[in-house]
Protein backbone atom coordinates (compact mmCIF):
# COMPACT_ATOMS: atom_id res chain seq x y z
CA UNK A 1 0.00 0.00 0.00
CA UNK A 2 1.29 3.22 -0.76
CA UNK A 3 1.31 6.16 1.75
CA UNK A 4 -0.05 9.37 2.07
CA UNK A 5 0.13 12.59 4.06
CA UNK A 6 -0.68 16.14 3.67
CA UNK A 7 -2.13 18.85 5.70
CA UNK A 8 -6.15 19.47 7.12
CA UNK A 9 -6.85 23.05 8.09
CA UNK A 10 -9.41 23.49 10.78
CA UNK A 11 -10.98 26.72 10.73
CA UNK A 12 -13.80 28.82 12.14
CA UNK A 13 -15.25 30.72 14.36
CA UNK A 14 -14.13 31.22 17.92
CA UNK A 15 -15.16 28.22 20.23
CA UNK A 16 -16.51 26.30 17.65
CA UNK A 17 -14.77 23.26 18.96
CA UNK A 18 -11.77 23.48 16.70
CA UNK A 19 -9.33 22.82 19.32
CA UNK A 20 -11.21 19.74 21.17
CA UNK A 21 -11.69 18.37 17.58
CA UNK A 22 -8.01 18.38 16.87
CA UNK A 23 -7.08 16.95 20.28
CA UNK A 24 -9.53 14.10 19.22
CA UNK A 25 -8.15 13.23 16.18
CA UNK A 26 -4.66 12.91 17.41
CA UNK A 27 -5.43 11.04 20.40
CA UNK A 28 -3.85 13.46 22.61
CA UNK A 29 -4.02 17.27 24.14
CA UNK A 30 -1.89 19.71 21.92
CA UNK A 31 -4.00 22.10 21.70
CA UNK A 32 -5.56 24.80 24.48
CA UNK A 33 -9.19 24.09 25.25
CA UNK A 34 -11.41 26.61 27.45
CA UNK A 35 -14.42 27.62 27.43
CA UNK A 36 -13.03 31.77 26.47
CA UNK A 37 -12.85 32.33 23.04
CA UNK A 38 -9.92 32.92 20.93
CA UNK A 39 -7.23 31.28 23.04
CA UNK A 40 -5.82 29.60 20.02
CA UNK A 41 -2.92 31.67 18.97
CA UNK A 42 -0.59 29.94 16.98
CA UNK A 43 -1.23 27.50 14.28
CA UNK A 44 -0.80 24.63 16.50
CA UNK A 45 -0.12 21.02 14.35
CA UNK A 46 -1.39 18.07 15.60
CA UNK A 47 -0.52 14.95 13.23
CA UNK A 48 -2.71 11.95 13.44
CA UNK A 49 -2.37 8.29 11.60
CA UNK A 50 -4.93 6.61 9.89
CA UNK A 51 -4.02 3.50 8.32
CA UNK A 52 -1.51 4.44 5.64
CA UNK A 53 -2.18 7.97 6.03
CA UNK A 54 -0.40 10.45 8.04
CA UNK A 55 -3.02 13.79 8.38
CA UNK A 56 -1.30 16.46 9.82
CA UNK A 57 -4.07 19.08 11.16
CA UNK A 58 -3.04 22.89 11.47
CA UNK A 59 -5.68 24.25 14.42
CA UNK A 60 -5.93 27.99 13.25
CA UNK A 61 -7.05 30.89 15.61
CA UNK A 62 -10.75 31.33 15.32
CA UNK A 63 -11.59 33.86 12.59
CA UNK A 64 -13.21 37.12 14.29
CA UNK A 65 -13.36 40.80 13.77
CA UNK A 66 -9.86 41.84 14.49
CA UNK A 67 -9.25 45.23 17.15
CA UNK A 68 -6.03 45.22 17.61
CA UNK A 69 -2.31 43.77 16.56
CA UNK A 70 -2.52 40.55 18.40
CA UNK A 71 -6.09 39.94 17.09
CA UNK A 72 -5.38 41.04 13.25
CA UNK A 73 -2.07 38.96 13.36
CA UNK A 74 -4.16 35.95 14.67
CA UNK A 75 -7.04 36.22 11.94
CA UNK A 76 -3.81 36.51 9.07
CA UNK A 77 -2.57 33.39 10.89
CA UNK A 78 -5.63 31.27 10.09
CA UNK A 79 -6.19 31.93 6.74
CA UNK A 80 -2.56 31.44 6.44
CA UNK A 81 -3.08 28.20 7.29
CA UNK A 82 -6.22 27.68 5.39
CA UNK A 83 -4.17 28.46 2.23
CA UNK A 84 -1.18 26.31 2.85
CA UNK A 85 -3.41 23.10 3.30
CA UNK A 86 -4.68 20.37 0.95
CA UNK A 87 -7.99 20.03 2.95
CA UNK A 88 -9.97 22.49 4.63
CA UNK A 89 -12.32 22.01 7.08
CA UNK A 90 -14.60 24.40 8.15
CA UNK A 91 -16.81 23.79 11.92
CA UNK A 92 -19.53 25.47 12.52
CA UNK A 93 -21.58 25.08 16.10
CA UNK A 94 -24.64 23.57 15.42
CA UNK A 95 -26.80 25.81 17.78
CA UNK A 96 -25.18 28.81 16.77
CA UNK A 97 -25.87 28.69 12.82
CA UNK A 98 -25.39 31.03 10.29
CA UNK A 99 -23.88 33.83 12.12
CA UNK A 100 -22.38 36.73 10.31
CA UNK A 101 -18.96 35.33 11.27
CA UNK A 102 -19.82 32.42 9.50
CA UNK A 103 -21.12 34.74 6.39
CA UNK A 104 -17.88 36.07 6.27
CA UNK A 105 -15.82 33.06 6.67
CA UNK A 106 -17.52 31.73 3.48
CA UNK A 107 -16.99 34.95 1.65
CA UNK A 108 -13.11 33.99 2.90
CA UNK A 109 -13.18 30.59 1.46
CA UNK A 110 -14.37 31.83 -2.48
CA UNK A 111 -10.76 33.26 -2.55
CA UNK A 112 -8.92 30.36 -0.79
CA UNK A 113 -11.18 27.19 -1.49
CA UNK A 114 -10.12 26.96 -5.04
CA UNK A 115 -7.76 23.98 -6.17
CA UNK A 116 -8.28 22.33 -2.72
CA UNK A 117 -11.21 20.23 -1.24
CA UNK A 118 -13.54 22.00 1.73
CA UNK A 119 -15.20 20.12 4.01
CA UNK A 120 -18.18 21.39 6.28
CA UNK A 121 -18.34 19.66 10.11
CA UNK A 122 -21.42 21.01 12.01
CA UNK A 123 -20.07 20.11 15.65
CA UNK A 124 -22.35 19.91 18.90
CA UNK A 125 -24.90 17.90 16.84
CA UNK A 126 -26.36 16.77 20.65
CA UNK A 127 -27.60 19.85 21.46
CA UNK A 128 -30.20 20.33 18.72
CA UNK A 129 -32.77 18.29 17.06
CA UNK A 130 -32.49 16.65 13.90
CA UNK A 131 -34.52 18.68 11.57
CA UNK A 132 -32.34 21.98 12.57
CA UNK A 133 -28.84 19.73 11.50
CA UNK A 134 -30.55 18.75 8.33
CA UNK A 135 -31.51 22.96 7.78
CA UNK A 136 -28.55 24.10 8.73
CA UNK A 137 -26.66 21.96 6.18
CA UNK A 138 -28.67 22.65 3.50
CA UNK A 139 -28.55 26.24 4.17
CA UNK A 140 -24.17 26.23 4.09
CA UNK A 141 -24.47 23.74 0.86
CA UNK A 142 -26.08 26.32 -0.97
CA UNK A 143 -24.00 29.25 -0.19
CA UNK A 144 -20.97 26.96 -1.00
CA UNK A 145 -20.06 23.85 -2.84
CA UNK A 146 -18.80 21.57 0.47
CA UNK A 147 -17.27 18.33 -1.14
CA UNK A 148 -18.69 16.71 1.84
CA UNK A 149 -20.79 17.29 5.23
CA UNK A 150 -19.76 15.76 8.61
CA UNK A 151 -22.30 15.86 11.47
CA UNK A 152 -19.89 15.61 14.43
CA UNK A 153 -19.64 15.87 18.41
CA UNK A 154 -15.46 17.11 18.93
CA UNK A 155 -16.57 16.82 22.51
CA UNK A 156 -18.26 13.38 22.96
CA UNK A 157 -16.40 11.62 19.51
CA UNK A 158 -19.14 11.40 16.99
CA UNK A 159 -19.12 11.11 13.71
CA UNK A 160 -14.93 11.60 14.47
CA UNK A 161 -13.61 8.60 12.90
CA UNK A 162 -16.00 9.14 9.73
CA UNK A 163 -14.00 12.35 9.03
CA UNK A 164 -10.60 11.24 10.17
CA UNK A 165 -11.30 7.86 7.64
CA UNK A 166 -12.35 10.74 4.56
CA UNK A 167 -9.61 12.94 5.41
CA UNK A 168 -7.00 9.78 5.55
CA UNK A 169 -8.41 8.97 1.95
CA UNK A 170 -8.04 13.34 0.54
CA UNK A 171 -4.63 13.88 1.68
CA UNK A 172 -1.60 13.25 -1.48
CA UNK A 173 -0.14 10.32 -2.25
CA UNK A 174 3.47 10.57 -1.00
CA UNK A 175 6.17 9.80 2.11
CA UNK A 176 4.93 10.43 5.85
CA UNK A 177 5.78 14.16 6.37
CA UNK A 178 6.95 13.46 10.58
CA UNK A 179 7.94 10.18 12.33
CA UNK A 180 4.68 7.88 13.15
CA UNK A 181 5.15 8.82 16.56
CA UNK A 182 4.93 12.13 17.05
CA UNK A 183 1.89 14.02 17.55
CA UNK A 184 2.97 17.47 17.37
CA UNK A 185 5.55 19.75 15.65
CA UNK A 186 5.50 22.31 18.14
CA UNK A 187 8.37 22.46 20.16
CA UNK A 188 8.10 20.97 24.34
CA UNK A 189 8.68 24.61 25.05
CA UNK A 190 6.24 26.12 23.62
CA UNK A 191 3.21 22.63 24.21
CA UNK A 192 4.47 23.53 28.09
CA UNK A 193 3.85 27.25 27.46
CA UNK A 194 0.33 27.25 26.31
CA UNK A 195 -0.55 24.37 29.20
CA UNK A 196 0.31 27.32 31.78
CA UNK A 197 -1.43 29.83 29.31
CA UNK A 198 -4.62 27.33 29.81
CA UNK A 199 -4.74 26.90 33.46
CA UNK A 200 -4.10 30.87 33.27
CA UNK A 201 -7.26 31.64 31.56
CA UNK A 202 -9.37 29.08 33.04
CA UNK A 203 -8.45 30.61 36.54
CA UNK A 204 -9.00 34.23 35.35
CA UNK A 205 -11.62 36.56 34.15
CA UNK A 206 -12.77 38.90 31.41
CA UNK A 207 -10.04 40.51 28.93
CA UNK A 208 -7.26 39.50 31.44
CA UNK A 209 -6.17 36.48 29.56
CA UNK A 210 -5.78 38.24 26.22
CA UNK A 211 -3.33 40.68 27.43
CA UNK A 212 -1.07 37.94 28.84
CA UNK A 213 1.54 35.74 27.59
CA UNK A 214 3.56 32.84 28.66
CA UNK A 215 7.13 31.91 27.27
CA UNK A 216 9.07 28.90 28.55
CA UNK A 217 12.60 30.78 29.58
CA UNK A 218 14.31 27.55 30.86
CA UNK A 219 14.40 23.75 30.21
CA UNK A 220 17.41 21.83 32.64
CA UNK A 221 17.36 17.84 32.58
CA UNK A 222 17.70 16.26 35.43
CA UNK A 223 19.68 12.91 36.36
CA UNK A 224 17.13 11.80 37.75
CA UNK A 225 14.98 11.94 34.56
CA UNK A 226 12.86 15.11 36.23
CA UNK A 227 12.90 18.22 33.67
CA UNK A 228 13.32 22.04 36.13
CA UNK A 229 10.81 24.27 33.83
CA UNK A 230 11.25 28.18 34.30
CA UNK A 231 8.57 30.18 32.40
CA UNK A 232 8.12 34.19 32.79
CA UNK A 233 4.07 35.30 32.85
CA UNK A 234 4.34 38.90 30.99
CA UNK A 235 1.34 41.04 31.98
CA UNK A 236 1.02 44.68 30.45
CA UNK A 237 0.16 46.64 33.84
CA UNK A 238 1.12 46.73 37.72
CA UNK A 239 -2.34 45.26 38.49
CA UNK A 240 -2.48 42.69 36.38
CA UNK A 241 0.02 41.18 38.29
CA UNK A 242 -1.45 41.44 41.85
CA UNK A 243 -4.54 39.72 39.71
CA UNK A 244 -2.40 36.47 38.50
CA UNK A 245 -0.48 36.58 41.45
CA UNK A 246 -3.87 36.51 43.83
CA UNK A 247 -4.18 36.85 47.19
CA UNK A 248 -0.99 35.45 49.17
CA UNK A 249 0.37 34.11 46.17
CA UNK A 250 -2.97 31.52 45.77
CA UNK A 251 -3.92 31.64 42.11
CA UNK A 252 -0.29 31.41 40.98
CA UNK A 253 0.10 28.24 43.42
CA UNK A 254 -2.94 26.65 41.88
CA UNK A 255 -2.19 27.35 38.06
CA UNK A 256 1.44 26.21 38.75
CA UNK A 257 0.34 23.13 40.36
CA UNK A 258 -2.61 22.41 37.63
CA UNK A 259 0.06 23.33 34.85
CA UNK A 260 2.47 21.03 36.58
CA UNK A 261 0.58 18.02 36.88
CA UNK A 262 -0.79 18.02 33.58
CA UNK A 263 3.19 18.71 31.76
CA UNK A 264 3.82 15.59 33.91
CA UNK A 265 0.92 13.30 32.70
CA UNK A 266 1.81 14.60 29.35
CA UNK A 267 5.14 13.58 29.48
CA UNK A 268 5.56 10.67 31.77
CA UNK A 269 8.04 11.91 33.92
CA UNK A 270 8.17 14.45 37.33
CA UNK A 271 8.38 18.03 36.40
CA UNK A 272 9.57 21.01 38.48
CA UNK A 273 7.52 23.97 37.26
CA UNK A 274 8.78 27.46 38.35
CA UNK A 275 6.45 30.49 37.35
CA UNK A 276 7.39 33.98 37.62
CA UNK A 277 5.10 37.26 36.48
CA UNK A 278 6.80 40.48 35.05
CA UNK A 279 4.58 43.57 34.04
CA UNK A 280 5.56 44.42 30.35
CA UNK A 281 3.39 47.57 29.32
CA UNK A 282 4.48 46.85 25.32
CA UNK A 283 4.27 43.32 25.23
CA UNK A 284 1.94 43.20 22.33
CA UNK A 285 4.01 45.20 20.22
CA UNK A 286 7.19 43.33 20.67
CA UNK A 287 8.07 41.35 17.58
CA UNK A 288 10.01 38.52 19.80
CA UNK A 289 6.39 38.05 21.48
CA UNK A 290 4.75 37.69 18.12
CA UNK A 291 8.17 34.95 16.93
CA UNK A 292 7.70 33.10 20.95
CA UNK A 293 4.14 32.19 19.19
CA UNK A 294 4.63 31.55 15.97
CA UNK A 295 2.97 34.36 15.03
CA UNK A 296 3.71 37.07 12.30
CA UNK A 297 4.60 40.28 13.42
CA UNK A 298 3.80 42.07 10.43
CA UNK A 299 0.34 40.70 9.67
CA UNK A 300 -0.60 42.88 12.76
CA UNK A 301 -0.10 45.75 10.86
CA UNK A 302 -3.18 47.81 10.23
Amino acid sequence: MSTRAGFVALIGEPNAGKSTLLNRMVGAKVSIVTHKVQTTRARIRGVAMEGQSQIVFVDTPGLFQPRRRLDRAMVAAAWGGAADADVVVLLIEAQRGVTEGVERILEGLEDIGEGRKVALAINKIDRVQAEVLLGLSQKLNEQYPFVETFMISAEKGHGVVALRHWLAGQVPTGPWLYPEDQIADLPMRMIAAEMTREKLTLRLHQELPYQLTVETEGWEERKDGSAKIDQLIYVIRDGHKGIVLGNKGETIKAVSKAAREELEEFLGRKIHLFLQVKVRPNWLDESERYSQMGLNFKDGNA
